[in-house]
């Protein structure tokens, strides 16, 4: 009856293209290493969850996938928050466990070194650090940072508004202070005259939230040079490189660095042409301690968060949430998850039972588990999983034993990562700081002031001319092809203002 059961699971599972070996089926105390449990690799733009209380091997999975995404050709961006996946960058060592568990699920397991750009925050130290400017951080993720309500976000809207039209570059936070008390003083409220002001009482507000995210370092991230997406999605003979964003450091501001992500994965989704439904993504990216993004979050951000999830598919792009708890990731997210790997959760309070319960209720039903049980009853490197098949519908749930990632499971210093990351091209492009002319040394010296009105001039009179000369005239004049450039070049100096997109972002 059990060998039955596993076959009618792993035959849920059966692909005929290529696809990410996630382990093996474990049913009634056995394994059977062909019963695979697999994704897709062209189901990975659907999305997917990895779940599961500390110490259970979410991390280890996160690594594997990781891998194989890498082998497939595919790039990844992931974030180190531990600083135990550097890794990924050396060939893992063989030990028994190790030894047991490929016997076990069926892997020819070899150690395996994959291609890692280790980046940070933008401070120069052990890795590549990267940045972005206000402008293209945009008001909405910065209104998320500095813990702004709706009535201070919608002014931090109406302050960049004003210096995307002006032209006033806001590349780090003194340009955005000095912009800020630009438009609360007298000359600079005539500016906001007939589309609304800046209250002193709001102003102070952004300003002290400013404030204490300088005195947490997190005005570091903000400068130039801006980083290129196109950075994040290169191959390296034949393996997608792996994006790894040391942020061991950033830990005392988990604001920061989960809206950073976000930040990410909207300039990806600006940057990409519509791609439809491939063979295999474009990219993937893993959002760990997804939990940090939501909450405190409103209803405003969640709603461009869940749109985000939707649309980027398009793109070929796969997003990957990382938490503890399922019901960390909101129920409009969470619907468009395709890929569930959960490992064990814990039940010791009534709120994780409520967890648990609510959790087992996401699950396809199924005669072969009971859920809940399973559920606190998964050991390490073991999960509850349900994928889509390659017809898009929802795989049978699987109690699958994982495989063991190739790649070393250990961090590996943080000299290595020095030299791995001083050694890498983009170190010569973001490892330092560009601080040109912007928005506060042009207020500042009053560059962005309107020139005084000219005086009038006096015109000799017209002399009359003949109709048909004059039109004749005109003609030619604007048939001047060096008048047609000129025009163009003044109606599009005329219309020049940043456009936002669904996070107010800059659209490149």
């Amino acid at each position: 009856m059990a060998e039955k059961a596993t076959e009618e699971i792993a035959a849920g599972y059966a692909t005929t293209g290529a696809a990410i070996e996630l382990g093996t089926v474990y049913l009634d105390g056995k394994t059977d290493p062909s019963a695979r449990v697999r994704i897709p690799l062209a189901m990975l733009n659907r999305h997917g969850l990895v779940a599961g209380a500390t110490g259970t091997g979410k991390t280890k999975t996160l690594q594997n996938l990781a891998e194989q995404l890498s082998s497939a050709g595919v790039p990844v961006v992931m974030a180190d928050i531990k600083g135990d996946l550097s890794g990924l960058s050396r060939p893992g060592t063989s030990n028994d466990r190790i030894t047991a568990r490929a016997a076990e699920v069926g892997d020819d397991w070899a150690p395996t070194a994959f291609p890692v750009e280790f980046l940070s925050l933008g401070e120069k130290g052990s890795a590549v650090p990267i940045r972005a400017t206000l402008t293209q951080f945009g008001p909405i993720l910065l209104s998320k940072v500095l813990g702004l309500n709706e009535t201070q976000e919608s002014t931090l809207g109406l302050i960049f508004h004003w210096a995307d039209q002006r032209q006033l570059p806001l590349l780090d936070t003194k340009d955005l202070r000095s912009v800020i008390q630009h438009l609360t003083s007298d000359e600079g409220k005539a500016d906001l005259k007939g589309i609304g002001g800046v209250s002193s009482a709001t102003a102070g507000v952004i300003l002290r939230a400013l404030v204490n995210l300088e005195a947490q370092g997190g005005e570091k991230f903000f400068g130039e040079p801006e980083l290129d997406p196109n950075d994040l999605m290169k191959v390296v003979d034949g393996k997608g490189v792996i994006s790894l964003l040391e942020l061991s450091e950033e830990q005392t501001n988990p604001k920061l660095f989960s809206t950073f992500l976000m930040w990410l994965l909207a300039e990806l989704f600006e940057h990409l042409p519509e791609a439809g439904d491939l063979d295999k993504p474009k990219l993937v990216f893993f959002f760990d301690e997804a939990h940090l993004l939501f909450s405190d979050a409103s209803k405003a951000f969640l709603d461009r968060i869940e749109q985000t999830v939707k649309l980027i598919r398009s793109k070929g792009v796969g997003v990957f949430f990382c938490t503890q708890l399922p019901t960390d990731i909101p129920n409009d997210v969470l619907s468009q998850l395709g890929a569930r790997v959960q490992h064990a959760l814990r039940a010791f309070t009534p709120d994780d039972q409520k967890a648990l319960a609510r959790t087992v209720k996401t699950y396809p039903t199924t005669p072969h588990y009971k859920l809940d049980e399973a559920l606190t009853s998964l050991g390490i490197g073991e999960a509850i999983v349900t994928v889509l098949s390659e017809r898009g519908a929802p795989t049978p749930v699987a109690w699958a034993r994982l495989r063991a990632p190739r790649s070393l499971m250990a961090a590996i210093g943080a000299d290595e990562i020095r030299a791995a990351a001083q050694g890498s091209p983009l170190y010569g492009k973001y490892g330092e700081t560009v601080d040109r002319e912007s928005a506060y040394e042009k207020l500042t010296a009053k560059i962005a002031e309107a020139p005084p009105p000219e005086a009038p001039v006096e015109r000799p009179p017209e002399v009359p001319r003949p109709e048909k000369e004059e039109a004749g005239m005109v003609e030619q004049i604007f048939s001047n092809p060096a008048v047609k450039s000129f025009l163009r070049s003044a109606a599009s100096a005329a219309g020049r203002e940043i456009t936002r997109g669904l996070f107010g972002t800059r659209r490149r």
